[in-house]
């Protein structure tokens, strides 16, 4: 009876997950970051990005998890070539965390290695099979405890886009759904903010506009390929070759673009909504 009972609360666990209303920011502004993000739009990522996961990770040595689901294979070991990007970057302590059985994500040795973490990478491919995975479970848990202690999650396309509390591009379907209802909740670590990814290179600067026309209060953030933001509190740094889209913040948009942008170096407030730097082209 108890393993029946168990098994009733996971799935309405994942139900739930799936159907909730979507976490949405007060007006006043995006709650502060607890630990610090790395959100990448995809593509090739240069080491001024990735050395910055490494640093705040603690270094070379530093235990980091990564976690590939939103991949397609059924399988990923720890010789997996999707690490060597990470390893290039110098991280030397990696493990290899994947499931599609929720049962597995809530065990004492899945999340074993995430207590000991002090980084989590989160690849690319489809963010649904991370919620379907992972969405109200154990191992969602420890992932706010490892930032709660002052750690470090990254991710890169989905792994970017399955950071915030609004999720885009969660359709089943494919990804030129933006918004699909059931798959709009995403891991919530930084709450108030939806975030595309692959923006100038799909031509998708205009994505965001229908989700912050439909809930007015949330931020939209988009990023280029080989782009990335760094988030500590409400700072917000970009770094990388390509730029940061901005949908529904303080600053208003020029011309007929409902978006302002910001390149590398510069710094967006995410509690003001505003730019704390210069645009580059006026330094």
């Amino acid at each position: 009876m108890q393993r029946v009972l168990a098994g009733l609360l996971l799935l309405a666990g994942a139900a739930c997950s799936r159907t909730a209303v979507p976490d949405i920011a007060p007006v006043a502004g995006v709650p502060p970051v607890v630990g610090h993000l790395v959100i990448a739009g995809g593509g090739q990522l240069g080491p001024e990005v990735m050395g910055r996961f490494v640093a705040l990770a603690g270094g070379p040595e530093a235990p980091v998890v990564v976690i590939p689901t939103a991949g397609e294979d059924s399988v990923y070991s720890d010789t997996w070539q999707g690490l060597n990007g990470l390893r290039s970057a110098g991280l030397k302590n990696l493990v290899v965390r994947h499931t599609k059985d929720r049962k597995i994500a809530e065990s004492d040795s899945f999340v074993a290695p995430l207590k000991k973490a002090r980084g989590v990478w989160f690849p690319g491919g489809r963010q649904w099979r991370l919620v379907d995975s992972y969405a109200g479970t154990r191992t969602e848990r420890e992932l706010h405890a490892l930032l709660a202690r002052g750690g470090v999650i990254g991710g890169t396309s989905a792994g970017a886009s399955i950071q915030s509390s609004y999720m885009v591009r969660g359709a089943r379907e494919g990804n030129t759904i933006v918004m699909a209802p059931g798959y709009e909740r995403g891991f919530g670590f930084i709450k108030g903010v939806a975030i595309d990814q692959h923006v100038s290179a799909r031509n998708r600067q205009l994505d965001l506009q229908p989700v912050v026309t439909r809930f007015p209060t949330l931020l939209g953030l988009g990023l280029d390929e080989g782009t990335a933001i760094v988030v500590t509190g409400t700072r917000a740094e970009v770094v990388g070759k390509g730029k940061l889209f901005v949908h529904n913040g303080a600053e208003a948009a020029k011309g007929s673009d409902p978006f302002v942008t910001l390149g590398a170096g510069e710094v967006f407030d995410l509690s003001a909504r505003r730019r704390t730097t210069k645009p580059a082209a006026d330094r």
